[in-house]
């Protein structure tokens, strides 16, 4: 699939999904036809969300990738940040123990942008997928844990790290204050 097929492949496999949806991401800021993509995908999980499905998303451990895990998690998904090798360089979603998309960079890199991606209805690679997700999933931080670690590392007051990662600066503050 090319890096547009690969996105639609994603929308249209969320939009089947009846239990769940568990993927890791790169969170990049989306840039040029990504900021659509990303409103798309986003509609997607409201939608989802508001049926019952579960939806999880890892996204690597790096300050400039907040943006997305804000926009996701306001959308209803549950969202953390981890440092484990599947988070690093490869993207994927599984759909309901049973379909795999994955995405993959032309170089490798985990600022490598998403170029192509493969569609694999297959539950042995589902289960072993979320095995790894699961395992990461529990070593990683929570998105709000995760936003005043950054405010605590980097020593950035909420109003300088909205500015900087383009979230509301109420919303920093209303989770700085937890």
């Amino acid at each position: 699939l090319t890096r547009q097929e690969y996105f639609l492949t994603v929308m249209d496999a969320m939009m089947d999904a009846d239990k769940h949806v568990i993927g890791s991401i790169t969170g990049r800021l989306p840039v040029d036809d990504d900021s659509k993509m990303i409103r798309n995908i986003t509609d997607n999980i409201e939608k989802l969300v508001h049926h019952g499905v579960k939806v999880k998303y890892l996204i690597p451990k790096f300050p400039d990738r907040l943006r997305v895990g804000h926009i996701y998690s306001k959308a209803g998904a549950e969202i953390r940040y981890g440092s484990c090798l599947m988070v690093q360089d490869i993207r994927y979603i599984v759909v309901d123990h049973k379909l795999v998309v994955i995405g993959i960079p032309e170089s490798t890199g985990n600022r490598e942008a998403t170029k192509k991606g493969y569609r694999i209805p297959s539950e042995g690679l589902a289960g072993m997928i979320e095995e790894n997700f699961l395992k990461c999933w529990e070593e990683s931080t929570g998105y709000e844990a995760y936003v005043r670690e950054v405010i605590k590392e980097t020593g950035a007051s909420p109003k300088q790290l909205a500015r900087e990662i383009h979230i509301d600066e109420k919303e920093l503050e209303r989770v700085a204050a937890q």
